[in-house]
């Protein structure tokens, strides 16, 4: 029997047969729901292949996977505001580093082991007080914070703060610089593209 997801992914063989820029992603929800997307957002996300191939669309179809962002990322607001006036630290951004970090994922684990919606390491989330990770709560508090901390340490040089969040603030304050890490350096320009979406949304 053919599924739906099966007509969907023909379909856009069909209509895109040329294309070959972005590999589509089957994505298993917290919640059972399959979605397809052309960016890899979590763990429970793997490519789809038919006839052994990757199936591939044309740039631009990414609607869908935005629209579930934004569904996942309401449930969040409230705790979201409050701690961003708490620490000082706009909202946006603190959407944007969550987006990036985890998709709005509060299950999410890295492989090098960061967990929960802003992706705390294990002895950051300790130092930090965070006592479970996974509590969406407990982990944007600790995120936050740690954001407000690392804006303060680089003196609210934006950029070097999130390369601080993303390869460790030691490496970042040895040169003063962002270190030329390419998944620092497309950490960055992920953080800053999302922030600015959220901006101009919000406009």
């Amino acid at each position: 029997m053919i599924k739906a997801y099966h007509i969907l992914l023909l379909t856009a063989l069909l209509v895109y047969p040329e294309a070959a820029l972005a590999t589509i992603y089957k994505c298993v929800g917290s919640d059972g729901q399959v979605r397809f997307t052309d960016t890899l957002e979590s763990k429970f996300c793997s490519p789809v292949s038919l006839r052994g191939r990757s199936v591939h669309v044309s740039p631009g179809n990414d609607r869908p996977s935005s629209i579930y962002l934004e569904k996942q990322a309401t449930k969040y607001d409230r705790i979201i505001q409050y701690y961003g006036v708490r620490y000082n630290i706009d909202p946006h951004l603190i959407r944007a580093v969550i987006r990036t970090e985890s998709a709005f994922n509060p299950r999410a684990v890295s492989k090098k082991g960061a967990q929960g919606l802003m992706q705390l390491m294990p002895g950051t989330a300790k130092e930090l007080k965070v006592r479970n990770p996974f509590d969406p709560e407990e982990n944007i508090s600790g995120g936050t914070r740690y954001l407000r901390s690392l804006l303060d340490t680089f003196q609210q040089d934006l950029r070097l703060a999130l390369a601080a969040y993303n390869a460790g603030p030691t490496i970042v304050r040895k040169d003063w610089a962002v270190p030329e890490f390419p998944e620092t350096v497309q950490y960055i320009k992920r953080v800053l593209s999302f922030y600015k979406e959220y901006k101009n949304g919000a406009a």
